[in-house]
């Protein structure tokens, strides 16, 4: 594939602009989320949105193989011309993500027991979360749906479908979130009865768009092809390894927020809202996470290895342009953020005080997410597995020794080393991967 350097620029933002919009919407949700129980009187609301929302974090992120996995997959498949395939590639997700769903509200209370004796919140703060948690279960089912449905539309390089579900949902919770704390005074659970509706209401428009997406690429569902052993083999490899992947990353954010939360309720307020802060950007950055995987895995399974160094290329250099700008905004206006997220004084005078972990957070975080998004593009979750235990086992031992001498900085401060370990060991294998790619005539099938 011989494209122009402008031609690879218009392709690398056709996906990421949309994938970025949509993206930076998810935590723009939690911020509303954060912001609208901020304006409630005292801290304990903020901490309880924050818990809880971390509690799914956990619960949620140790399923992003349903993404991860499901992009990788379909845009092989694409690249590879197998139309047949890229069906199968959403429905295996979407009958295992829908039954993962059903069994988390199942297990709900076990669940409740064991997530919410590893924080340690205040008095004030634990009722209010694990009320928030009850209600929020109930989304499971649709929310790991919609996991597949995402992975998938970025696969089949539909980044617009994309943007519309996620905006739907976040306008949907948006308004709900007002209507529902402000106007029936419902509190937390408001929050998490918001969610809920939007999860559904974005499961039913994403079915709807496969469904018009699916006119224009040729191939049949074959029942056959979505229980083949070698194919479901397949998958549940890659699950395994994403899924432990998920379990170290979402062990480390977790072990982040209960340490905040031993530091008292403010300390805790205060890490939810530069941790919000900070998501807005990491997703915004997971945009060109998406395209590189997407644009890599497409031209793997067509046997073009130059295609897969040029998506890295291209891909990369506008990933780390976008997050020295960022770092810049939030140079010049973080503090403004902090005030619009709450009114708090106690927490916006906290927040200023470790503001700048967050203003240089675009620019050392950005490379482990391009990488990511690489390593799940080429499927090699094997690598994604090994280098997010080595940095988990690092950002615990890092805490260990930097909380008790920095406090709260120097627990970002390990969170800092947790993200350059994982780029550093991703970029020392890469070259491996770009060389196991095959560099001969693409595939005779059909190109989609």
């Amino acid at each position: 594939m011989h494209v122009s350097v402008l031609s690879w620029n218009r392709r690398v933002w056709r996906l990421a602009g949309p994938i970025m919009i949509s993206n930076v919407s998810v935590p723009l949700m939690g911020a509303v989320d954060t912001a609208v129980v901020g304006h409630l009187p005292g801290p304990q609301y903020i901490g309880a949105v924050a818990i809880g929302v971390m509690v799914f974090n956990i619960l949620y992120w140790c399923c992003a193989f349903l993404r991860m996995g499901t992009t990788g997959l379909t845009a092989q498949a694409l690249g590879a011309g197998d139309g047949d395939e890229v069906r199968a590639a959403l429905g295996r997700p979407l009958i295992m993500g829908t039954t993962i769903g059903i069994a988390m509200i199942a297990l709900q209370l076990p669940l409740t027991a064991i997530a919410f004796a590893a924080f340690g919140a205040s008095e004030a703060v634990d009722p209010l979360a694990r009320a928030y948690f009850a209600v929020r279960i109930w989304a499971a089912p649709a929310s790991l749906a919609n996991f597949a449905l995402i992975g998938w539309f970025v696969g089949v390089q539909r980044a617009r479908s994309v943007m519309i579900l996620q905006l739907t949902m976040n306008a949907i919770n948006a308004g709900l979130d007002f209507g529902l704390v402000f106007g029936l005074d419902f509190g937390v659970t408001g929050v998490a009865w918001a969610n809920v509706c939007a999860q559904y209401t974005g499961t039913a428009i994403g079915l709807w768009q496969v469904a018009r997406c699916l006119r224009r690429i040729p191939g049949i569902w074959k029942w056959t092809l979505l229980r083949r052993a070698d194919r479901i083999q397949t998958l549940l490899r890659i699950n395994r390894d994403i899924f432990l992947r998920t379990l170290c990353m979402t062990g480390s954010m977790a072990v982040f927020t209960a340490i905040g939360a031993r530091g008292g309720d403010a300390v805790l307020a205060v890490n939810a809202i530069l941790f919000q802060m900070h998501t807005i950007i990491s997703q915004w950055l997971d945009g060109f996470s998406h395209t590189a995987g997407t644009l890599v895995g497409s031209a793997i399974g067509a046997r073009d290895r130059a295609t897969v160094r040029k998506a890295v290329t291209v891909t990369g250099g506008w990933a780390v342009g976008v997050a020295a700008s960022a770092s810049i905004f939030y140079a010049f206006f973080g503090g403004a953020v902090v005030d619009l997220i709450t009114d708090i004084p106690e927490a916006r005078l906290l927040a200023r005080e470790y503001l700048p972990w967050i203003v240089f957070g675009p620019v050392y975080a950005v490379w482990s997410y391009l990488l990511d998004g690489i390593f799940t593009g080429a499927t090699r979750t094997a690598d994604m597995r090994n280098t997010a235990m080595l940095s988990s086992l690092v950002f615990l031992a890092c805490a260990a020794v930097l909380v008790p001498w920095l406090g709260n900085h120097g627990l970002w401060l390990s969170y800092f080393i947790f993200m350059l370990t994982r780029a550093t060991s991703l970029a020392v294998l890469y070259p491996r991967l770009e060389r196991s790619v095959p560099d001969g005539p693409p595939p005779t099938a059909k190109v989609l």
